[in-house]
């Protein structure tokens, strides 16, 4: 099976606090990159497939120039190479701007199954994987919580976690699957793999390379952009209910009932 993840470096969470800048924008250089959380559960859900089933996974991503120091930890993980797409008028892209430019990536590339977090921690949108899976007219399965594929009727079966338990989906190959943490926990890079991992290929992809024109996508052609930004406001004063639990129990409803909430 050939399997290609969509991982996205995103500013470490751990780090010090994101800032904006002048134009609104996240800075990035203001804390170091790391590989998207979510997008390591979706490496993860590929390894174990290919284990299983065998083939390769490519990680494709569309970033600034230090990526590749990023998608080495995901190709340290055991992903088989890399392809980077990377291009000057591409800052200031949008959702819209960044699935043509995925989805025109991903016309070079052969692929069963691509994979995606449901998510980013830099954006929050979860827009960007359907909207590849719209570009390309390949079926989108989102919140997989189990992935079956059956290479030999070209088809695959995606439990989808649901308000009321899970649903089950079935479509064929290719297809995009948007993978929840629920796939399983990531592993951790072994130093065989870090080692093997320097000299693992990361292709350049420019947009001159994909086909697509200078303000066909970017700042110039987004179709969003951050008109203003505020801090949230403060907490109000909490309450603390203290007591034996049958008190605690009492004060709970007497509190919801004030409220009319019960």
């Amino acid at each position: 099976m050939r399997i290609v993840v969509l991982v996205k470096p995103v500013p470490d969470p751990a780090a010090a606090a994101e800032r904006l800048g002048p134009d609104g924008r996240l800075d990035r250089a203001a804390s170091p990159a790391v590989v998207n959380a979510n997008d390591e559960y979706a490496l993860e859900a590929a390894l174990k497939l290919v284990a299983e089933h065998g083939g390769d996974v490519t990680l494709l991503s569309m970033a600034a120039g230090s990526a590749p120091e990023t998608m080495r930890k995901a190709l340290a993980m055991g992903a088989d190479r890399g392809v980077h797409v990377m291009d000057p008028a591409l800052a200031g892209s949008d959702t819209l701007s960044t699935a043509r430019v995925l989805a025109a990536a991903l016309r070079d590339i052969q692929a069963d199954l691509i994979l995606a977090g449901a998510d980013t921690s830099d954006g929050g949108g979860g827009v960007v994987a359907p909207g590849v899976a719209a570009l390309l007219g390949v079926p989108y399965l989102s919140y997989a919580s189990k992935i079956e594929p059956d290479p030999v009727a070209g088809t695959v079966r995606v439990r989808r976690i649901s308000p009321t338990g899970y649903d089950l989906l079935e479509a064929p190959m290719p297809a995009l699957i948007g993978c929840t943490q629920a796939l399983g926990e990531p592993r951790y890079p072994s130093l065989k793999g870090i080692m093997a991992a320097r000299s693992k290929e990361i292709a350049t992809r420019t947009l001159a390379d994909l086909g697509l024109a200078d303000g066909s996508v970017g700042g110039s052609a987004a179709t969003t952009r951050v008109v203003d930004s505020r801090k949230p406001p403060a907490r109000a004063a909490t309450r603390v209910v203290r007591g034996t639990p049958d008190e605690a129990a009492a004060e709970v409803v007497a509190f919801l009932a004030e409220r009319r909430i019960i």
